[in-house]
């Protein structure tokens, strides 16, 4: 009945019976698990992540040439920092000041620059939302302003719950066909993917229906199917997934192989191999050894690999809605030791790729975090310090390409190949991607980066 082409979605559909509207919870062993899409909230995001029209009509003002007093007066400015601001001031101010930025030498108030409506801005978001100043200023200069607030209501709205199929053990019709049956709601991902399935509403628990006890899926964020598709990887390869807790990641490049060649999973915390090995045993993957290492020594202990996934560490900029925490405990400092961190693994992965590889010579370098300073800058530095590799496309088929520059900032032309992702405009995490390409003596010739 179902099909894996581009048939898939209007079969189910079709397949699909009367909309459940019972909620349901899942018990996925320490998977990526995304919560079900949550209801629109003030400012009219819908269930897709994107901005309904009319809804807050009242907090819109009326532009003309008499815009004035949007920003606080000194006595506002001068209230004692023990009474919290206005949430709903901030709610309306964020809109006037939009409404003011979009054409500042129209409505910008006299003596007032554009820098203190920016200021001002920042801080109604940081109120607003439930952000440190500090971070809502870090990711709002990432947008232009209206993007920044579609940023921002993304991530008050949950990603949709994915999951994918285990291709080791059936096809995505089949499991597809089985879930309908047992009163799932569900359709295909998109066309980017062949065994990602959304999952709507359910009748039974999702992480613990029999197809899922039997391994023939995995809850998994979307966006982690990224990464792997760049890399990529082919039958008979020995491959490294460098931080692979809790094996989401590992079991995809595993079914991509098809349980051949060798497939190594490491994480630096032995605490979260206890969920990768037991995912690694539920979905059947009989090619993968698990270890153990400090992933930065990964060379000295073993090398000669054909591909490499390093899934960094990171600020999870990316994934505020499924962590909020993230809105407040992130600071400056985060920034500059998670860099630090993710150069050394980074140069470590470059360094365990074999350039002679016949059918591989790839790393993948992703985070889920949006920040410059954690994806281009650390791509730009790898550039830098291994001349022997460059940047390749990823193979993806959507994204938003990588900054070349930023904020005064230059960076390596070929970031354009790289590809950013966003939850306002993918209803996906906030993900980076990079690939890259170790070149053979001969290759870094031809290329005029010899180091020889």
């Amino acid at each position: 009945m179902f099909s894996d082409d581009e048939g898939d979605e209007d079969m189910l559909d079709a397949a699909n019976q009367q909309g459940l509207a019972k909620a349901f919870t899942d018990d996925s062993e320490g998977e990526e698990v995304l919560e079900a899409e949550g209801e629109a909230d003030e400012f009219g995001v819908d269930s897709d992540g994107e901005f309904e029209q009319g809804e807050e009509e009242d907090v819109e003002i009326n532009v003309d040439s008499t815009v004035t007093n949007v920003l606080p007066s000194g006595q506002e400015v001068e209230a004692p920092s023990n009474v919290p601001p206005d949430i709903h001031i901030s709610r309306t101010r964020i809109q006037e000041i939009l409404n003011v930025l979009d054409d500042f030498s129209k409505y910008g108030e006299a003596g007032r620059s554009r820098s203190d409506y920016v200021a001002q801005l920042i801080a109604d978001i940081a109120n607003y939302y439930g952000y440190t100043e500090f971070l809502a200023g870090k990711l709002f200069e990432l947008f232009s302003p209206r993007e920044a607030i579609d940023f921002f209501e993304a991530n008050e709205v949950p990603r949709p719950v994915t999951i994918r199929t285990n291709t080791l053990k059936t096809r995505r019709r089949n499991l597809a066909q089985a879930l309908v049956n047992r009163g799932v709601n569900l359709k295909p991902i998109g066309n980017w993917t062949k065994v990602g399935l959304q999952i709507f509403d359910s009748q039974v628990p999702i992480g613990a229906t029999p197809e899922y006890l039997a391994g023939h899926y995995i809850i998994q964020a979307a966006s982690s199917f990224l990464p792997v598709i760049a890399l990529a990887p082919q039958e008979k390869e020995r491959v490294l997934d460098m931080a692979a807790a809790p094996g989401g990641k590992t079991t995809y490049i595993s079914a991509l192989m098809k349980n051949t060649g060798c497939v190594f999973a490491n994480d630096a915390n032995k605490a979260r191999t206890k969920s990768l090995i037991a995912n690694i045993h539920r979905l059947g993957c009989t090619n993968t050894v698990v270890c153990n290492y400090d992933a930065k020594e990964f060379p000295r202990v073993i090398g000669g690999f054909d591909r490499v996934l390093l899934d960094a560490p990171c600020s999870g900029t990316g994934v505020i809605a499924k962590d909020p925490s993230v809105k407040t405990s992130r600071n400056e400092k985060d920034f500059i030791d998670l860099p630090f961190l993710q150069k050394q693994l980074i140069l470590a992965a470059i360094d365990s790729i074999d350039a002679n590889s016949k059918t591989g010579g790839y790393i993948v370098y992703s985070t889920c975090s949006v920040t410059v300073d954690e994806n281009e800058a650390v791509v730009d530095y790898a550039l830098r310090k291994r001349p022997d590799v460059k940047l390749v496309e990823t193979g993806l088929e959507f994204g938003v390409p990588g900054y070349t520059s930023f904020r005064g900032r230059e960076f390596n032309h070929k970031l354009s190949l790289t590809r950013r992702y966003y939850p306002h405009t993918y209803n996906v995490d906030g993900f980076f991607v990079a690939k890259f390409k170790k070149m053979k003596a001969k290759e870094q010739k031809v290329n005029g980066t010899s180091t020889v």
